[in-house]
């Protein structure tokens, strides 16, 4: 499932859990922190105006607002990966403007088993070339049939597949985790649990947001996944149950979560990924709100 089909899937309601924000005032003043997280964007904000979620020909404006916004790095989309001309001007982007690609998020129908070749070669490739410009990061999501769960022998498949990619990550030192949307961990997370039963230490990069919308408190999963978290990503929500315009502008405790990653001791990676509701009209230059973003979690989380 394409990250457009949900979006306009997704439920809005909000959980109440620990998670509404009670008050400006705690999330007032500076927060020090002396864990090791690297602050990055995803570039979805991007890929949601374009064909195919292609984001190959948006890269130097990418760069150049997520530099303007005092990002550590980028995560793209695999799209331009799968290209010799656009890793290199991504290598030539990130000479320029001294940030990173922290990596690349990836979908694919691993539980098919028909599509393992043709897979296995696809990332192969990704591999080689962002190894090339120092990527090191792969955020998964692993597909779901239409219209079922997965039987028994499909998350064989699915454990088969991601063992190899886990290994062939590993010789280019390239990490991969697993990536949720909504389905992977809906229906007490099914889908998730079914790969952590074939592959227990697998390494897990939630999408705290997603979570929240498939009804699982985010602030339980950090704390029962800990040791196997490396990487987030972090988007806000309002008490109506959408997405605002930037961070800090809903109703999420960033300051609990700042928390749990201090409690967890989390070092890994912190992406903040903007996403805007079906026909909104943005009220500022799209820079302006990663800005605004980065600067929020950084006063608030210490990130």
């Amino acid at each position: 499932m394409n990250r457009r089909i949900f979006i306009r899937n997704t439920s809005l309601s909000v959980l109440g859990l620990s998670l509404a924000r009670t008050g400006i005032s705690n999330q007032a003043g500076n927060v020090k922190s002396k864990r090791k997280i690297i602050a990055g964007a995803h570039v979805w904000v991007y890929a949601s105006t374009l064909p195919g979620y292609d984001v190959s020909s948006a890269l130097s404006r990418i760069f150049s607002d997520i530099s303007y916004a005092g990002f550590d790095g980028v995560e793209t989309m695999e799209h331009p990966l799968r290209s010799a001309a656009y890793t290199s001007q991504i290598k030539e982007l990130i000479d320029q403007y001294k940030i990173s690609l922290i990596g690349s998020s990836y979908s694919g129908d691993m539980w098919d088993k028909d599509k393992h070749n043709q897979i296995y070669e696809d990332v192969d490739m990704i591999f080689t070339n962002m190894a090339s410009v120092g990527g090191r990061t792969f955020g998964v999501s692993v597909g779901e049939p239409e219209g079922r769960t997965k039987t028994e022998k499909e998350f064989d498949n699915q454990a088969i597949l991601l063992k190899k990619l886990i290994s062939i990550g590993e010789k280019s030192g390239i990490v991969l985790n697993l990536h949720n949307h909504t389905a992977e961990v809906a229906n007490k997370m099914f889908d998730l649990r079914g790969t952590l039963k074939r592959i227990p230490d697998i390494k897990l990069g939630p999408d705290l947001n997603w979570l929240l919308r498939a009804g699982i408190n985010p602030i339980d999963f950090l704390r029962e996944f800990r040791k196997q978290i490396v990487f987030l990503h972090l988007r806000d929500q309002l008490n109506n149950g959408k997405w605002p315009e930037s961070m800090g502008e809903g109703n999420v405790d960033f300051k609990e979560i700042s928390d749990v990653l201090t409690e967890i001791n989390f070092a890994g990676d912190a992406i903040i990924e903007l996403a805007h509701e079906n026909g909104f009209v943005p009220t500022r230059p799209l820079r302006e709100s990663l800005k605004m973003s980065r600067d929020y979690i950084k006063k608030t989380m210490g990130i």
